[in-house]
């Protein structure tokens, strides 16, 4: 493969996906041979994938290659450009390792559903979006963003015993369709303004646009893409429907697939249009600063692993979002040094967390597939059990909670040197968003440690809780090869993170609008220091003093006691056996955290007490506390919005007469508006 071009490893790509997808289909009668196909064919692909991104990436082979076909205006158009192949290298990465992870996974599923059902749906969902990074027109690209939401919906639907999966995946339909709606609606409004549903077209011929109509569009926008990556309020899909899918789409859900609204909002907001008014970008920050903390305060509150996880992606959307934003910000303020620095701050984000958020899913996978259950108040002294899953686990917990010298930690650091230039580049207003960005990711980033620490130790240390827990045992070799590569690599994106932002500020500087990589190369963003010396940061050498501290406590805490004597004795235990029931929960862990932010929670407590005697009401046999956060959402945003529907559609129901005559006069009445609006 090392011999073909990026252009031909690509088509390459896409056509193992298809073999993948159909013979799994057609060996669907045989569970064993269905799984061993599919998922050796998405390791396939992925490996394609990652061969021709990187090609384009330090070779420069991009393309640009077009079909014509019967339709009018649609047109198989595919690009791939320095931003296309890093969104496809990411996907194609946690997509390989996501399909070893499912070689050993999908075994619970034998006998019980058709794998060769969900070996079509995992390859046609992957192949989906590489095509979705890779269209050049926006029709085509609307196609497959259909074929990529329909694949991941029937897969969130997989499990379709479970009663909850199906309502999920109800939900997630609607949602993504009404965020299609939206996109629909942007691209149509780009092709009355510039003739063209070409990306490339689009872009030359939007410099006179009227700005009211760049402000539809940018709002369009933002509400579909930003519906896919699940920016608050528009996240309601995301906590039930990547909980639901099997482990290795969660991963890939919450890993790589949100992010292909953050590639659009990229490609539109930083290409395609010439140029940003200052307000896009604040608007951005506001959003990102909020969906960020919010997202982390709902993850503490929830015990269901999966759920907490997802939670956890709308919280590093907003982290990506206020990258995003502080570029667009500098860009609008013709800095495009710093521009660029914030553009690369989101983008190695967005590979650090499809990283460590996908080892923390399968991790979480691993764990549910021995105990048979998501709540983390049943788990407990799993790493005696599962002792590499919760090594790996724990690599992941701190990798999301920006410890170094893990990933996370660098990403975020840059985020916050492009949060703290924007406090003193920028005017009044846009100073004062910064500093409130700054604020909300420095109580996120507290937060989410609190919460990992939360979900490990409850998960994996002190006594089981359940007789399953007691039960478990170490998973089989494919998840442990897929979770280990994935925590290799928040080790190695850490500590070489210094050269992998010298190939992100080359992607970056290569957009429309920021094609001035070279000023942000001299501006010394990747030299260990940045304006006026802010800030200094070497990954190697913070990996080397962490490992000398190590090599001295390890010298002195031997030094000290290996002449002494160990004695092991029964803990003093007040006179009573010690049991599970003595351990600290998840929800008293998170109690006083969701008690001081109960105004934005609006938590529900419920108690439940068992008495030994009911003549004796002193003395307690059981005392059950159980937290619940209100769905905000739900009650004052798209619950009156669905009776307003209701009510709409009852009245307009009015119009099924059931006269012929009247449905022809309907679709006259349509035909004619729409020729309206083409003459207009």
């Amino acid at each position: 493969m090392l011999n073909f071009s990026s252009q031909s490893l690509f088509f390459i790509s896409l056509l193992l996906f298809a073999v993948g997808a159909i013979g799994a289909l057609l060996l669907g009668k045989n569970d064993r041979k269905a799984n061993a196909w599919g998922n050796m064919l998405g390791c396939m692909g992925s490996l394609g994938g990652i061969l021709a991104a990187v090609r384009v990436l330090f070779w420069g082979e991009k393309f640009s290659v077009s079909f014509d076909s019967s339709f009018p205006l649609i047109r198989l158009s595919f690009h791939l450009d320095n931003l296309s192949a890093f969104f496809m290298l990411v996907i194609s990465l946690i997509a390989l390792l996501a399909s070893i992870y499912a070689l050993g996974y999908a075994k619970h599923f034998f006998g019980k559903y058709n794998l060769g059902t969900l070996g079509f749906l995992y390859n046609l969902f992957i192949a989906g979006m590489l095509l979705v990074v890779t269209a050049g027109n926006a029709i085509f690209f609307s196609i497959v963003w259909e074929i990529m939401s329909l694949a991941s919906y029937f897969l969130v639907v997989f499990d379709r015993q479970d009663k909850n999966n199906v309502k999920a995946g109800t939900l997630y339909f609607v949602m993504t369709h009404i965020g299609t709606a939206f996109i629909i609606l942007a691209f149509l409004l780009l092709y009355k303004l510039t003739g063209s549903l070409d990306f490339s077209v689009m872009k030359n011929n939007l410099g006179q646009t009227p700005v009211i109509f760049k402000n539809i569009v940018f709002v369009l926008a933002l509400v579909g893409f930003g519906t896919k990556a699940g920016i608050i309020p528009l996240h309601i899909w995301l906590p039930s429907a990547h909980p639901a899918a099997p482990t290795q789409v969660s991963a890939l859900m919450s890993g790589v697939m949100i992010k292909t609204g953050i590639y659009m909002m990229i490609r539109i907001f930083m290409d395609v249009f010439p140029g940003a008014p200052l307000w896009w970008g604040l608007v951005i920050l506001s959003i990102g600063a909020v969906s960020s903390l919010l997202g982390v305060l709902y993850a503490l509150s929830e015990h269901d692993i999966k759920r907490l996880l997802a939670y956890h992606s709308i919280e590093n959307i907003g982290i990506i979002l206020l990258g995003l934003g502080s570029a667009m910000v500098f860009l609008s303020l013709d800095m495009q040094a710093l521009a660029v620095l914030g553009l690369a701050a989101a983008l190695f984000h967005t590979l650090n967390h499809a990283v460590f958020k996908s080892l923390l899913f399968m991790g979480a996978g691993s764990v549910i597939a021995k105990t048979h259950t998501r709540n983390i108040e049943e788990y407990g002294g799993l790493i005696h059990l599962m002792p590499q899953t919760a090594f790996f686990f724990l690599i992941g917990s701190m990798a999301i909670s920006a410890l170094p010298p893990f990933n996370g930690f660098f990403s975020e650091w840059l985020i916050f040197q492009a949060l703290f230039s924007g406090i003193n580049s920028a005017g009044l207003l846009a100073s004062w968003v910064f500093i409130l960005s700054a604020g909300a990711l420095a109580f996120t980033g507290g937060l989410a440690a609190a919460c990992f620490v939360k979900a490990f130790g409850t998960t994996f240390l002190a006594r089981p809780r359940s007789e399953e827990a007691k039960q478990a045992k170490e998973v089989d070799l494919s998840l442990r090869i897929g979770m280990g590569t994935l925590a290799g690599l928040t080790l190695v994106l850490g500590v070489l993170a210094g050269p992998i932002c010298k190939v992100l500020v080359r992607v970056a500087g290569s957009l429309g609008n920021l094609q001035n990589a070279q000023a942000a190369a001299n501006f010394g963003i990747f030299s260990s220091h940045l304006k006026n010396n802010f800030a200094a940061l070497s990954m190697p050498g913070i990996l080397f003093f962490l490992l000398l501290a190590l090599a001295v406590t390890f010298v002195l805490v031997y030094g000290t006691t290996r002449k002494q004597k160990v004695k092991i004795g029964r803990v003093w235990d007040c006179g009573t056996d010690l049991s599970p029931r003595m351990e600290i929960t998840a929800t008293g862990f998170s109690r006083a955290i969701i008690t001081i932010f109960g105004g934005i929670l609006q938590p529900t407590k419920q108690t439940a007490v068992e008495y030994r005697d009911a003549d004796m009401r002193y003395f307690k046999k059981t005392n059950v506390v159980s937290l619940k956060t209100k769905d905000v959402y739900g009650s004052y945003l798209y619950g009156p919005g669905q009776k307003l529907v209701e009510r709409f559609s009852r009245y307009t129901k009015k119009i099924q007469s059931g006269n012929i005559n009247a449905y022809i006069l309907y679709i006259f009445m349509t035909l004619i508006a729409l020729i309206i609006f083409l003459v207009i």
